[in-house]
């Protein structure tokens, strides 16, 4: 008899921790939750290089480069936020009961150097958690930031007659003007705009976009993903010597490799211009676009900005 009842209270529990269980799945986060963003879109989160509790001072240093001269407003308040963030991360391994600042640093040329600091109203008291809204698209959950990609893009090849073969193209960054916000998101994920590629920018964007982005199968093969679909992207460098124009092997190898990969959309970023045949290609396939250098201003434009 006594096995019996056990039993049965045994059932009963169960009954019950699986039924509030469910009720916490369908109720969905709290308003006190820190990951209760917008679903199907991921945020920026800079990468962290050191911190340290250092008497009244939380220190966080982020792997992220700095411009010359003054550090601009709005990367001061992206890596300030993220700086607190970071705290409230680590409250759980450190004492932070004394803190009465956040200080947070960033590099320039190898050097550490102090982009801006939070005063704490109460010691170890932390400000509530924020999900800031720096770039408006990355947590619009009916924005689709390829399908506005069509939108102010050129409509015909360069001329390419007077280029000659061993000429250079200047660098990227001489060429594409970035607003504030997508120079800062930009450089919080660790990318210089002085010295990155057309791949670079466009993950980059993609990033700021509201995208999870992650490796592929190859080092110039990436997937991003946002609100349930994939997008598979493919980068071709410049280098010195190559000609210009982006060479109909690597436009055969991006379609074919796409085709494969199961995504609903294809991207190809590359600094080179893009030969006439591009716009046959994405006739043919409308879910491929070709980033290619006459192209990339109207793209960084329309998504991160528009």
């Amino acid at each position: 008899m006594d096995q019996l009842i056990i039993a049965v209270v045994v059932v009963v529990a169960a009954v019950v921790i699986a039924a509030l269980a469910m009720r916490r799945r369908s109720s969905g986060p709290s308003a006190g939750d820190t990951k209760a963003e917008t679903p199907g879109v991921t945020r920026l989160r800079p990468k962290v290089a050191e911190f340290h509790v250092r008497g009244e001072h939380a220190l966080v240093l982020f792997d992220v480069p700095l411009p010359a001269g003054d550090v601009d407003q709005v990367l001061r308040d992206i890596l300030v936020h993220e700086g607190v963030e970071v705290v409230r991360e680590k409250r759980h391994d450190l004492p932070i009961s004394q803190v009465t600042r956040v200080v947070v640093m960033a590099k320039r040329d190898g050097e550490s150097v102090e982009v801006g600091s939070l005063k704490l109203e109460e010691p170890g008291e932390l400000p509530p958690p924020v999900v800031p809204e720096f770039h408006k698209h990355a947590t619009r959950g009916g924005f689709d930031p390829v399908a506005q990609i069509d939108a102010g893009l050129p409509t015909h090849a360069p001329d390419l007659a007077d280029v000659k073969r061993g000429e250079s193209l200047r660098p990227l960054a001489e060429e594409i003007r970035l607003a504030a916000n997508v120079e800062a998101g930009l450089r919080a994920q660790g990318l210089d705009p002085a010295e990155m590629s057309a791949g670079d920018l466009v993950v980059g964007v993609l990033r700021l976009a509201g995208y999870a982005v992650r490796q592929g199968a190859a080092s110039d093969v990436f997937l991003a993903t946002r609100a349930g679909e994939t997008t598979f992207v493919q980068t071709v460098d410049h280098k010195r010597g190559d000609y210009p124009e982006l060479d109909e092997d690597d436009i055969d190898r991006f379609v074919f490799a796409f085709a494969g990969s199961g995504a609903q959309h294809g991207l190809l970023a590359t600094e080179k211009y893009a030969p006439f045949q591009i716009y046959e290609r994405e006739k043919r396939e409308p879910r491929i676009r070709f980033l290619s250098r006459e192209r990339l201003q109207q793209f960084v434009d329309g998504i991160a900005v528009g």
